[in-house]
């Protein structure tokens, strides 16, 4: 009976190295990058880009998930610095900058879209976590409602991220600061 390899460390570095620069690459150029192009910029050949990602869907993908993930994973760093209202608002900002930097990467995944596959099939599970995350540590120290769910917030978020690419950076402020209020009206200690 085999036993299943590891993958190699510079193997992962490798990865790890290709999704950060196809992530920037196609949210500031599109799609139609080469691929080639994004292996030279990660500094691997294009041959170590297609062991990883067969397909240009399966790079987009997984940038877009790690993207996803990165800004997620905040809400616990933000939490072991800030109150949990505090945090939500660091976190929402962090999330709106990340859905407004990533206009061509959304023409990339509609594309996905178009050809099948489904990129956005962990981000919901993703974005619960990190919402529940902030809501929970908001009910634990009294500074977030208890009567809201992660869908809410997730609802209003949506809505929110939808407008801010036709949004000025004021009116980005605003509507954070009435997604705030209304998160933290009634709460037990402001």
């Amino acid at each position: 009976m085999s036993t299943p390899r590891r993958t190699r460390s510079d193997a992962l570095q490798n990865r790890e190295r290709l999704l950060e620069v196809a992530a920037r690459v196609f949210a500031e150029q599109g799609l139609d990058t080469a691929p080639a192009a994004i292996a030279k910029q990660a500094g691997v050949g294009v041959g170590t880009l297609y062991r990883h990602f067969p397909t240009r869907e399966a790079l987009i993908v997984a940038a877009h998930r790690q993207q996803l993930a990165g800004v997620c994973e905040t809400a616990t760093e933000l939490l072991a610095r800030h109150s949990a209202a505090e945090a939500t608002r660091a976190w929402l900002e962090n999330f709106l900058d990340y859905a407004t930097a990533n206009t061509e990467m959304c023409a990339a995944l509609n594309t996905v879209i178009a050809s099948g596959a489904d990129p956005y099939a962990d981000s919901s599970t993703l974005l619960t976590s990190a919402v529940a995350t902030l809501l929970d540590a908001g009910a634990r120290d009294g500074s977030l409602r208890t009567d809201v769910t992660p869908a809410d917030v997730l609802l209003l978020i949506g809505g929110v991220s939808y407008s801010v690419q036709h949004s000025t950076k004021e009116q980005v402020r605003r509507l954070i600061d009435l997604l705030m209020d209304a998160l933290t009206k009634n709460a037990t200690v402001s």
